[in-house]
């Protein structure tokens, strides 16, 4: 699976960074353009000001979101108690259900601070380009459709620019800790 080999690649590449705080030997991220739960556009630039971490998925995931974006959210309050802010995004990979009013309603059970986005599928697939993400349907449920997609969690600085991916396996106390790594120098 495509998704499969383009995280291996990531993997491979992110063991050829040489310290926490390097940069990584490899670009992530770009211009986007996308609307929030609220209905305001949202842009790269927008997230500029604070640090993030940033997840694709989707809130009707019932696989790795629903343990990433909980384990995301628990990260940064344990970041807000260490004096750092950094402001939780998910940008979806299932625009026909997670529409803004959806997003509206899923997001405050995501955390009180999601930035929740979503728009055109041609926005998302810039997104995704942006962050070399791959997403696809691969089945369909009685909830509707399932989607493979990427499961990083990306380390954004206050510059919006990715210094780290975290793998989905980590706890909130390992991604906590790696983000102090970075933000703090």
């Amino acid at each position: 699976m495509r998704a499969v080999s383009l995280a291996l690649s990531v993997t491979l590449a992110m063991a050829g960074a040489a310290h926490a705080g390097s940069p990584l030997p490899f670009k992530v991220g770009g211009p986007f353009e996308l609307i929030d739960q609220h209905g305001e556009t949202q842009t790269d630039e927008s997230l500029k000001g604070t640090a993030s971490l940033l997840f694709f998925g989707y809130a009707q995931c019932q696989a790795i979101c629903s343990v990433v974006v909980p384990r995301m959210a628990e990260a940064v309050d344990l970041l807000a108690e260490q004096g750092l802010d950094v402001r939780p995004v998910l940008i979806t990979v299932d625009p026909a259900r997670d529409t803004a009013a959806a997003l509206r309603d899923a997001a405050p059970d995501m955390h009180p601070r999601m930035v929740a986005l979503t728009g055109s599928d041609d926005a998302l697939a810039a997104a995704r380009k942006a962050y070399r993400v791959e997403s696809e349907q691969i089945a369909e449920d009685i909830e509707g459709p399932i989607y493979a997609h990427g499961s990083f969690v990306y380390l954004l600085d206050a510059q919006g620019e990715a210094v780290s991916l975290m793998p989905p396996i980590l706890g909130a106390e390992r991604m906590a800790e790696i983000a102090v790594k970075y933000l703090k120098e």
